[in-house]
């Protein structure tokens, strides 16, 4: 049958298949070389300018400066000045919206954990008021302020103030000798005429010399400020973290990026195609090249998120934040507890230094009842101290998700900067495959050399020139090194914790400028191109505002992939730490 078909068609083709071409060619001809209505449509839509800069029928004459070809145009030199404002626009709203998740991320982790910081502040300063009140109620009243001045310098020091822990710990030691002195160690000087502004004076002077309180002080002190100094690092690594992103939103964009993305985005349409999209390749060159500084923060910003991780678990390991806050009370009580089983001792040394006492010490036989109730009993921890209700254990149990989900999610942002480029890149903006836009055709795939991640890299890129750093970005990245290297200089037992395993392919922190075959640094045509950008795209699979992980539940993180390890076998510091608190807290409502 087919040889019968055949001889037909090839006989009578010259004549009325010529016609059909000539035909449609015609047709094709006067819709695309005599109307732009498809390209006013787009710029209408689109919202890139006034629509009156669209002429109706393409120029053949025309004097671009970016979208230049032979042969009919729909555009003008006042629509590329339109393009350039409109795609600048669009690659930062982009940028925006990749970055509004890991900045919401950051910004409500900073507040949570502020709201924790409090919380457990407050606690404690009722957890101490009320061992004054309960335990030591001849010098609670007078105390309170003091108290009250300890936790106060201490929430300024977690929320970054220039505040020293140590010297706010003895200060209140040294602000509460003379409440101890006269009130428990010499309860029948209360009244007399040698307590005045002198004797309180000279009383606090001679604290530390005098050394009534044990090591207790100095104990307290230094617990407080290796756990306390890691709770105000990791707010200000957070901030640190914000300022960085800041700087990425609001990114200059160079005129030779300009040109890049308007060539890639536009030129199509002023040949009326405004229907066809980049290739994959084709789009990795210009973002690379635009974004070249931008990814130089690639591994800084690494570094910078395995120090929130370490900051994180150091809150939970040795420098546990709440131990050492709920511990204040203890230390207080057995400071109290040694002045006065010393108070004969103390108050000889005060009256050689101060000479101020009168009467003979009565510190072994104190007169006040509230005071008698302590029974100088050293081994109860706190003695008679009024019932406290202990922290909630739902709250408990909200502390140590705060921490597992942040800390899972930080992990989904490690390579963020450096996948950047290959994220504006997906999705509807490009295709991989069939036909696509080349930057100056029409083409079935890209072949030009896809170059890598940062500055070095871009010499070899052929759609867009990076003549000199950001100088903006190249200050962010330097403080952020610094930062970087200041934190580990402070804390450097923090990388001897245990950390979560890293993310990703295995990959060493080299030169972010390197390329090589896994990093697409070969021309498409040869069949690689689609490996391009495996690497970094199976790293940040779930970034972007159309990830998955951005619709779920905040209560319930998404899944993270860890490589040679399991997330759960390393959150027992967090479990962990929720019931030795429940069981002190257990113990406090027994007293």
């Amino acid at each position: 049958m087919s040889r019968g078909i055949c001889p037909s068609v090839s006989s009578r083709g010259p004549f009325w298949i010529l016609p059909a071409v000539l035909l449609l060619a015609a047709s094709a001809l006067d819709v695309g070389a005599y109307s732009c209505h498809e390209v006013r449509t787009a710029f209408q839509l689109r919202q890139v300018g006034p629509l009156h800069r669209v002429p109706e029928t393409p120029g053949t004459d025309v004097d671009l400066l970016v979208c230049k070809h032979q042969g009919p145009s729909c555009c003008t030199r006042k629509m590329e000045e339109s393009y350039q404002f409109a795609v600048k626009r669009e690659t930062l709203h982009n940028i925006y919206s990749y970055s509004y998740e890991l900045k919401h991320l950051i910004s409500s982790h900073s507040d949570a954990f502020q709201d924790m910081f409090q919380y457990l502040l407050s606690f404690s300063q009722g957890h101490l008021s009320s061992l004054l009140e309960g335990t030591y109620t001849p010098l609670s009243r007078q105390a309170l302020p003091h108290v009250n001045q300890l936790f106060a310098s201490l929430s300024l020091y977690l929320r970054g103030a220039n505040v020293s822990v140590e010297a706010t710990v003895h200060t209140f030691f040294n602000d509460l000798f003379p409440l101890v002195y006269t009130r428990l160690i010499n309860p029948g000087m209360v009244g007399s005429m040698a307590v005045g502004p002198e004797m309180t004076d000279c009383l606090r002077m001679i604290r530390q010399d005098v050394n009534p309180f044990g090591s207790h002080p100095s104990v307290m002190a230094q617990e407080l400020a290796e756990a306390v100094s890691v709770g105000r690092h990791l707010g200000l690594a957070l901030e640190e973290g914000l300022d960085v992103l800041n700087a990425t939103e609001h990114v200059t964009l160079s005129k030779e990026c300009m040109k890049g993305l308007v060539k890639m985005v536009y030129c199509s349409h002023c040949r009326g195609l405004t229907l066809i999209k980049p290739c994959m390749g084709y789009c990795l060159n210009v973002m690379r090249g635009c974004l070249a500084s931008i990814s130089e923060l690639d591994q800084p910003w690494r570094r910078y998120i395995n120090l929130l991780e370490q900051l994180t678990h150091g809150m939970v390991g040795h420098h546990s934040l709440e131990l050492a806050l709920l511990g204040i009370r203890a230390h207080v009580n057995e400071a109290l507890l040694y002045a006065q089983l010393h108070g004969p001792l103390i108050t000889a040394t005060v009256d050689k230094v101060c000479g101020l006492s009168t009467e003979a010490p009565t510190s072994m036989q104190p007169t006040s009842p509230e005071v008698t109730t302590s029974s100088m009993t050293l081994s109860t921890p706190f003695p008679s101290a009024a019932p406290l209700k202990p922290l909630p254990e739902q709250w408990l149990g909200q502390l140590a998700h705060l921490r597992r989900e942040f800390l899972m999610y930080l992990q989904r942002y490690k390579s963020f900067y450096a996948a950047l480029p290959e994220m504006l890149c997906e999705g509807e903006n490009v295709v991989d495959e069939a036909t696509c836009w080349s930057g100056d055709g029409v083409v079935e795939s890209y072949t030009g050399r896809v170059v890598g991640n940062g500055l070095h890299a871009q010499r070899q890129n052929p759609e867009v020139k990076v003549r000199i750093p950001n100088p903006a970005l190249a200050e962010v990245k330097e403080q952020l090194e610094t930062f970087n290297q200041d934190a580990q200089e402070r804390f450097p037992n923090l990388g001897q914790m245990e950390t979560w395993e890293e993310l990703g392919s295995g990959e060493t922190e080299g030169s972010a400028t390197d390329c090589d075959d896994e990093d697409g640094c070969q021309a498409s045509g040869d069949g690689q191109d689609k490996t391009s950008h495996t690497k970094v795209s199976s790293e940040v699979a779930s970034i972007g505002p159309g990830s998955n992980g951005s619709k779920q539940n905040a209560a319930k993180p998404p899944s993270v992939r860890v490589i040679g390890g399991s997330p759960s076998s390393n959150w027992p510091a967090p479990c962990g730490l929720v019931l030795l608190l429940a069981a002190l807290c257990s113990q406090w409502t027994l007293f």
